[in-house]
């Protein structure tokens, strides 16, 4: 049995109990798996930020011991879970350092410069996103989730479990108990959507 086997057989018994005490049990299973998830998300974020990778997993953790008779179905979904109240954290976080500096404005980018400055960070040879750029791509990138959401919460969940939550076609699929294929195809129409929304 591999750690992610392991890890769904430890969670199988925690999420079915409204107790409390099940959360100090659950965190020290899934803490590692928690903080690759935070860090790659503040790598999206504002280079330095005073939000950092164990500030990020404490305060998502803090967040989901709140949400009463929470429910997931194994590994993936808990993580699919995670990534999402994770994603809320650090978007309210983005929006009250942006408040606190400056008056929000709003400007057109591609989704291609919001994904390659929040994925992958600075590029060699290419000019530098400043922070103030790279927590306005996030913003705008959240503002286009949310109204998507409205229209099909599926595609929006897709991108939280592959953008956000890094997971792999298979782990959204199982999270999402869509198939791989639906995920895939999914995935391309949020992308062309998002494009849309973000030149508008």
């Amino acid at each position: 049995m591999d750690r992610q086997d392991e890890i769904t057989a430890d969670l199988a018994p925690l999420r079915e109990s409204d107790n409390p005490a099940v959360w100090e049990q659950l965190i020290p299973l899934v803490y590692a798996d928690l903080r690759a998830i935070a860090h790659r998300q503040l790598r999206r974020e504002a280079a330095g930020s005073s939000l950092n990778t164990t500030a990020l997993v404490h305060e998502t953790y803090l967040k989901l011991v709140r949400q009463r008779r929470l429910r997931w179905d194994d590994r993936s979904h808990f993580f699919a879970i995670a990534a999402t109240v994770m994603r809320r954290v650090l978007i309210d976080y983005v929006r009250a350092h942006r408040a606190a500096k400056r008056a929000g404005t709003r400007q057109v980018v591609s989704l291609e410069a919001a994904m390659e400055a929040l994925q992958s960070g600075p590029v060699p040879n290419e000019p530098v996103v400043s922070a103030d750029e790279r927590a306005d791509l996030l913003v705008a990138l959240d503002d286009a989730l949310t109204r998507l959401g409205a229209l099909d919460p599926r595609l929006v969940r897709v991108v939280e479990c592959r953008f956000f939550g890094g997971m792999t076609e298979e782990e959204t699929a199982a999270a999402l108990s869509i198939t791989a294929r639906t995920v895939r195809r999914d995935w391309t129409k949020a992308k062309a959507w998002l494009h849309r929304a973000l030149q508008d």
